[in-house]
């Protein structure tokens, strides 16, 4: 039986029926072998009573003369022999051995219907103080307090019921945090975009109230202005399309299609979205691995990651150089290494890098400071992590492992 408390019952009722049964059958056993005593002598009574008013009778002719006579017929046949049998101690034993016996199976089947009645008080009563528990619990809940440890070992019904309500205690209560937790990002969320978006606006409306003003200035001066606005508005676009793609990796409200891909088919794309980058300061990316070699994961995503990485890497990596990426796959994980050969950063710059908005002292000026950060998320949504080694003056190695 699954319900734990239903066995206990089940077991007890039976070693108590069996207890009661045996206790019946030995009480029983002894009135018969006190009364079948009692008869013997009884008979052998009126055996020897019979046999001295009658000694020419044979042993077989009284027996025979006292079995085939009935109660009455046997009171009036041994009546002028001086035995009464009604009156008789030994026929009055009789009857109170047979008074004693009813009386004692009567108390047995009291006391049993009594302690089985007993039995079932103490189930019920057990049950309805685990149902207030309960009660009390879901109350405590609702007000809040998610503190309450009601987990129980026992396997009744009402016992896993507790488990089930502490479970979805846990999980209201993560819930809670979780939705707190989401509460708090975005409210970090909109602190960052209103921060970075603060001073390009700011800008650009001082530069429309420049041109406003009628303000003399000559065509290339206005075109100058123009491209300025159309360069921080630029500047703007893509700083609230990082910071929601930020957010929404946050709030895992991100959909991951994740599938096999080659790895090479990742990086040569990550690649081609650099290599106006690359041209401009003449740096070579060189990729290294097995072209059989996959990773499961979301392919757009990836790309994004990686290129942003990469990137940085461009912006720290001097003017004729080379960046070198290899990757290799084995039973725990698929690593890809990322190097450039640089000005590298100090230890204090490495262990901010991955903090949004934050640009090192060799960042170009067009860098807000949030692609690594994306880059971070990217890879830690995908299962993986993300390390950096830092040398200065000689270049940066990232390190990233995905695990399988």
């Amino acid at each position: 039986m699954k319900n734990k408390t239903t066995k206990v019952l089940f077991v007890s009722f039976f070693l108590f029926s069996f207890f009661y049964i045996l206790l019946f059958v030995l009480i029983h056993f002894s009135f018969i072998k006190k009364y079948q005593y009692n008869n013997n002598l009884l008979l052998s009574k009126i055996f020897s009573v019979i046999q001295e008013q009658y000694p020419y009778l044979e042993e077989e002719e009284i027996i025979e003369i006292i079995n085939t006579k009935d109660l009455k017929e046997s009171s009036s046949f041994l009546f002028p022999y001086g035995i009464d049998i009604q009156k008789d101690s030994m026929s009055l034993s009789h009857k109170k051995i047979l008074r004693n016996m009813l009386l004692a199976f009567f108390l047995l089947f009291f006391l049993y219907f009594i302690c089985l009645f007993f039995l079932l008080f103490l189930s019920r009563r057990r049950e309805n103080k685990k149902i207030k528990e309960i009660t009390h619990y879901i109350k405590e809940i609702n007000r809040g307090n998610y503190a309450l440890d009601i987990l129980s070992n026992s396997e009744d019904d009402l016992s896993i019921l507790k488990n089930e309500i502490y479970k979805t205690t846990i999980t209201l209560n993560e819930q809670a945090l979780l939705l707190k937790k989401e509460k708090e990002t975005l409210k970090d969320s909109l602190s960052d975009i209103s921060h970075q978006l603060k001073t390009p606006l700011t800008s650009i409306n001082l530069m429309i109230e420049r041109l406003r003003g009628g303000e003399e200035m000559t065509k290339d001066e206005r075109e100058k202005l123009l491209m300025d606005i159309h360069r921080k508005i630029s500047h703007i676009n893509f700083l609230v399309h990082s910071l929601l793609k930020l957010s929404k990796l946050d709030a895992n409200a991100v959909p991951f299609h994740d599938k096999y891909y080659k790895i090479e088919d990742i990086l040569y794309e990550v690649k081609d979205n650099l290599s106006i980058l690359c041209d401009l300061k003449d740096i070579e990316i060189h990729i290294k691995g097995e072209p059989s070699y996959t990773l499961f994961c979301d392919y757009k995503w990836q790309v994004e990651a990686l290129t942003n990485i990469v990137k940085n890497c461009l912006e720290y990596s001097l003017f004729h150089s080379n960046i070198l990426i290899t990757y290799e796959t084995n039973e725990v994980f698929t690593k890809i290494v990322i190097t450039d050969y640089g000005s590298g950063m100090t230890t204090k710059e490495c262990s901010h890098i991955f903090d949004r908005f934050y640009k090192g002292t060799n960042s170009s000026l067009e860098s807000v400071g949030i692609g690594l950060s994306l880059a971070k998320s990217i890879i830690e949504k995908e299962n993986g992590h993300i390390m950096v080694k830092p040398t200065l003056g000689k270049g940066t190695t990232f390190t990233i492992k995905y695990l399988k």
